[in-house]
C-alpha cells in the first residue's frame, strides 16, 4: 500500500466541527484529469464501497470491489491545513486515485453512505503514521535546499547573458514585424503557420519564451475568420511595443519594467510581503496546449478585499498538483509577484482547514467593468482580462450570441466567444430564471468570461423580514455559489 500525499491540495478537515461537506464541483477539482473525473463519477455511489466511515478526527474511509478478488483500501485525511493526504492499495500512480476521489463523491452526495464510526486498524495506523512526521518537514527541506544557492556572481553573470540573447532576439524580432508590415499583411496568409513557428523558434533560442508564445499565437490569426488583418496588425503592435519595452527596459519605472520582464518570460519571485486573510476560491479552470497545462485559481480576501491570482503548471496532457475548494475560505498568507497591475500571488503558509464564508466580492455594473479593464491596460498593455464582479445582472440572448446585461439600467457586456459553447453558460441561464444574479469573472477585449454566480435571494430582494438575521438564507443574502468553469 503506497502512502500518497498532496501538499498543494486542499482540505475540509473542519467538517465535523463545523458539519462542512464538500460540492460535487469541489471534489472533483481534485482530480489530475478528465479521464479520473470520468472513472470517479462511476465511482461516486453506494455499489461498489463497503465497510464506509468517517472519524471525528478528520479520516474517511472504505473498500472498494475492483478488479481482483480483495477490493481496494481507500482513506482519505482531510484534517491537515496544508492539504489532503490520500493512500490506497491499488496500482495507481494518480495523487488522488479515482478511488480516493470516489470516496469523496460519495461523501459528499450522501452524507449517511459515509457514516460517523472507528476507523479500522488499517486506516488507524496509517492515518497515525503521517501524523507523526514532524511539521514543516517538507517546507524545511525546500527551504534547506533553496538555501544552497549558486555564486551570485555567477548567477549574476549568466543573467547578464541571457539579457543578451534577449536584446538580440527582440532586434530579430522588430526586423522581422518591419519586413513583414513592408511586404503588406497578405504575405501573412500567403506564408502559412510555418513563417511565425520559425520566428518563434528564433525566440526560443534567444531564451525569450513570452515571445515565442505571442509569436506562435499570431499564426492563427489569419486563419480566424472575417477581419483577420485588423486583428494581426493590432497583435503585432502589441508585439512591437513588447520588444520595444525590452530594449528601453532601463527607462521604464521599475514596476512596469517589471511587467515588461516578465511578460518576454524571465521568471520572478513572489516577493511582495505575505497577506494574511480568508481567501475566497472564487474560481478554478485549466487551459492546455501541446506543452504545458496552466491552471488558473482566482482567490479573494475576505477581509483585505484584495484578488489575487494563482498560477500552475503540469506537462502536457497532466493537471497541475494545486487544487482549491472552490466556494470555500483558505485562511492563508499569498504574497504577490512584481509588475505594474498584476494580481498574480504565491500561496504561502495554510494555517486552518477550509471552512465557508458569506462574504462575496463586490460588484459593479457592466459599464463599470468596461472601464476598469481599460484603467488596468494603462499599467500592463499586454493584459488579456482582468477579474470582475458584475451585480445584478440579467443573462440575455443577443442574435447567435449572449450578453450580461444590467437588470436597473440599459448598458450590456456580451459574452467572449468561449464562454458561449461551454455548459457553464446554461447554468447560468438556468440559475437565473430571468431574474437578476451576481456573476464573477474575467473582463477582457474579448468579452465576459463567467467563471462563478450567487442566485437573487427572494426574500431579500422582495424585501420581506428586512429585519430578520436568523437562519442562512436572511444572513447570506446572495446565496451559495455555483460553478460556471
Amino acid at each position: 500500500m503506497r502512502d500518497r500525499l498532496s501538499v498543494a491540495g486542499s482540505t475540509v478537515g473542519g467538517m465535523t466541527q463545523q458539519g462542512v461537506r464538500w460540492t460535487v464541483d469541489q471534489v472533483l477539482a481534485l482530480a489530475p484529469d478528465e479521464a479520473s473525473r470520468k472513472a470517479a463519477s462511476t465511482l461516486g455511489t453506494a455499489g461498489p464501497w463497503s465497510g464506509t466511515g468517517r472519524s471525528g478526527e478528520g479520516t474517511v474511509w472504505g473498500l472498494c470491489k475492483g478488479s481482483g478478488g480483495s477490493p481496494y483500501r481507500t482513506a482519505v485525511d482531510l484534517a491537515d491545513p496544508s492539504g489532503p493526504a490520500y493512500t490506497c492499495s491499488c496500482p495507481s500512480h494518480k495523487v488522488p486515485c479515482k478511488h480516493a476521489l470516489g470516496l469523496l463523491l460519495l461523501w459528499a452526495g450522501d452524507d449517511g453512505a459515509v457514516p460517523p464510526g472507528r476507523a479500522p486498524d488499517w486506516a488507524v495506523q496509517w492515518t497515525a503514521g503521517r501524523r507523526r512526521r514532524p511539521a514543516g518537514g517538507r517546507a524545511a527541506r525546500a527551504a534547506g535546499s533553496g538555501s544552497r544557492s549558486a555564486d551570485p556572481r555567477a548567477a549574476r553573470r549568466r543573467a547578464e547573458r541571457r539579457a543578451e540573447r534577449i536584446t538580440a532576439g527582440a532586434t530579430e524580432l522588430e526586423q522581422r514585424l518591419a519586413d513583414l508590415l513592408r511586404g503588406g499583411l497578405a504575405a501573412a496568409e500567403q506564408a502559412g503557420y510555418g513563417l511565425w513557428e520559425e520566428t518563434a523558434a528564433r525566440m526560443v533560442d534567444a531564451q525569450a519564451p513570452g515571445l515565442a508564445s505571442r509569436v506562435r499565437e499570431l499564426g492563427a490569426v489569419p486563419a480566424s475568420g472575417p477581419g483577420w488583418p485588423v486583428r494581426l496588425l493590432e497583435e503585432c503592435a502589441l508585439l512591437h511595443l513588447l520588444a520595444q519595452g525590452w530594449l528601453g527596459r532601463e527607462r521604464l519605472p521599475e514596476d512596469l519594467a517589471a511587467t515588461v520582464r516578465s511578460r518576454v518570460g524571465l521568471p520572478a519571485s513572489a516577493d511582495g510581503p505575505p497577506v494574511r486573510d480568508h481567501w475566497l476560491v472564487l474560481a478554478q479552470y485549466d487551459t492546455a496546449d501541446a506543452r504545458l497545462t496552466t491552471r488558473r485559481i482566482w482567490l479573494y480576501g475576505t477581509g483585505s478585499g484584495r484578488t489575487a491570482l494563482l498560477l500552475s503548471y503540469g506537462a502536457a496532457g497532466r493537471a497541475p498538483e494545486l487544487a482549491l475548494p472552490v466556494g470555500l475560505a483558505l485562511d492563508a498568507e499569498v504574497s504577490a509577484y512584481p509588475g505594474a497591475g498584476q494580481l498574480r500571488a504565491a500561496l504561502g503558509e495554510r494555517f486552518a482547514p477550509p471552512a465557508p464564508t458569506r462574504a462575496r466580492p463586490p460588484g459593479v455594473t457592466t459599464a463599470r467593468a468596461v472601464a476598469r479593464y481599460g484603467e488596468a491596460l494603462r499599467a500592463d498593455p499586454w493584459l488579456e482580462s482582468v477579474p470582475v464582479t458584475l451585480e445584478e445582472v440579467v443573462p440575455v440572448p443577443d442574435g447567435e450570441s449572449w450578453q450580461l446585461a444590467d437588470a436597473g439600467g440599459d448598458c450590456a457586456l456580451p459574452l467572449a466567444p468561449a464562454a458561449r459553447t461551454r455548459p457553464g453558460l446554461w447554468r447560468l441561464v438556468s440559475l437565473s430564471g430571468g431574474a437578476p444574479v451576481t456573476v464573477f469573472g474575467e473582463c477582457g477585449h474579448r468579452g465576459f468570461t463567467p467563471l462563478a454566480a450567487w442566485p437573487r435571494n427572494e426574500k431579500a430582494g422582495k424585501g420581506e423580514d428586512a429585519g430578520d438575521t436568523e437562519g442562512d438564507n436572511a444572513a447570506d443574502p446572495q446565496g451559495e455559489m455555483v460553478t460556471l468553469c
